[in-house]
């Protein structure tokens, strides 16, 4: 989906992305696809922000504009000619700041510099320069431990920009940081940015955060998951400084937002007939989050703006995307646009008592939620009613790290254990279905 817009003179691309994807191999053989026919072209003097849920691919799509990661298919290209290796005219700005923690804020600054051969006076002058630029005059010998989190971040942004680089390309930048010290940062990256003679000609962020997308960007790309592809283009065009309060920064949030929790454009029955534990993830929220998000819509009338939900709520609009993920996945909310409407089950669900609560999840859980019901069919087909988590681990390995694989795990156990579908042993790591763990319990303590 591309929206529309008036038209623009040519600009001079930097950096041209051509229908690439990215395949990875998995544990078994097979491969992971994470990103899929995408197609993206920076510009010269243009902001882009590429926006999307965790697993749509944002990181490995930066990578590979920067050159450390090579596409499966397609290619890139910068100033025309095609990428081999690393991308020679970017400057990258890491979440976890990335620093030498054995070296100094200038050492750190000139690091790059070094591994390009740059004599050391001229490494000295534009590592102080950029320094200074970045707001660090003074701190040039100190080293990270003795900085604070906004401190060292400014070393990154010091040490991508002191290469003078066609485009900046940021992974979640301000993600690590305290808001208000987030805030700053974005500021001081915009008043930057507006100085003519800034040597950075385009600048491509990555972030999980609308707000943060229509305060930085002049064009938003919303990406898709499973695998990332590239859902829809939305132009901002909104003078800066950009105000948050302002109608029409309210409305394209609200437009993003839209777009980030509607459904895909395949039907509701192919979507049904392709969904399984390795194609649709579950949402990483509890139970109790999820009855609370349910009862608050309740308390609405059973319908609610989300992004205005989230503000009375004192939080961010992506944080309650999960939970909104997770509604929509059992069927307990409908979403049209920014609205969400509590369901009949919803309904059913928040104002029946424990125990009927209780059934009706495990009915939800058993049909909707892959993962739970691909447990609970490999339980009743196996001898006993019990298998090992490893047996499930083995088989989540084609689509997932090791790290999601234990966070779906746990998802999946919470849920289920709730519904009471099965039992889990953390200790022998023993999945079993719940009339069998009863009956052994019975067994062993038949008196109680």
């Amino acid at each position: 989906m591309v929206f529309a817009t008036a038209s623009a003179p040519a600009r001079t691309p930097i950096v041209e992305v051509e229908h690439i994807s990215k395949r990875f191999p998995s544990a078994d053989g097979s491969t992971l696809t994470v990103l899929d026919d995408v197609s993206v072209t920076l510009h010269e003097g243009e902001v882009v922000a590429l926006l999307g849920k965790s697993g749509s691919g944002k990181s490995t799509l930066l990578r590979t504009i920067a050159g450390l990661i090579a596409p499966t298919a397609g290619e890139v290209r910068y100033r025309g000619t095609r990428l081999n290796g690393a991308n020679p005219g970017v400057g990258m700005v890491f979440q976890s700041f990335a620093l030498m923690p054995w070296l100094t804020v200038q050492d750190n600054v000139e690091l790059g510099l070094r591994a390009q051969g740059v004599a050391a006076e001229e490494r000295r002058e534009r590592a102080l320069q950029a320094i200074d630029q970045i707001g660090l005059d003074g701190f040039e010998t100190a080293y990270p431990r003795e900085l604070s989190g906004g401190m060292r971040q400014r070393v990154g942004f010091a040490r991508a920009l002191v290469g003078r680089p066609d485009a900046l390309l940021m992974d979640e930048p301000f993600s690590a940081l305290d808001v208000l010290t987030s805030e700053n940062l974005r500021n001081e990256l915009m008043t930057l940015w507006a100085q003519p003679d800034f040597p950075t000609k385009a600048i491509c962020i990555v972030t999980h955060n609308i707000e943060e997308a229509v305060l930085l960007a002049d064009r938003v790309l919303v990406l898709g998951s499973n695998p990332g592809h590239i859902r829809a283009e939305v132009p901002v065009h909104l003078p800066r400084p950009r105000d948050r309060r302002s109608p029409t920064f309210e409305a394209m949030v609200d437009q993003l937002y839209s777009i980030l929790t509607g459904r895909d454009e395949t039907s509701a029955a192919t979507r049904a007939a392709v969904a399984s534990p390795l194609t649709t993830p579950l949402p990483d929220v509890t139970v109790g989050g999820l009855a609370g998000l349910v009862e608050i819509v309740f308390a609405h009338d059973g319908q609610t703006d989300l992004p205005d939900l989230a503000d009375e709520l004192s939080f961010e609009i992506d944080d309650l995307l999960p939970l909104v993920d997770a509604a929509r996945m059992l069927g307990l909310l409908e979403v049209e646009g920014a609205q969400a409407f509590l369901t009949d089950t919803g309904r059913g669900w928040y104002t029946a008592d424990i125990q009927r609560s209780k059934e009706i999840f495990a009915g939800i859980v058993r049909e909707k939620a892959p993962l739970v019901r691909a447990i609970v069919k490999a339980l009743e087909n196996s001898n006993d009613g019990g298998l090992r988590d490893d047996f499930f681990r083995d088989l989540l390995r084609r689509a997932y790290t090791a790290e999601d694989i234990e966070k779906q795990l746990d998802i999946a156990i919470d849920w289920g254990r709730y519904g009471e579908l099965f039992d889990y042993d953390a200790d022998t790591g023993e999945l079993v279905l719940a009339d069998v763990a009863a009956a052994i319990s019975k067994e062993i303590a038949p008196g109680l």
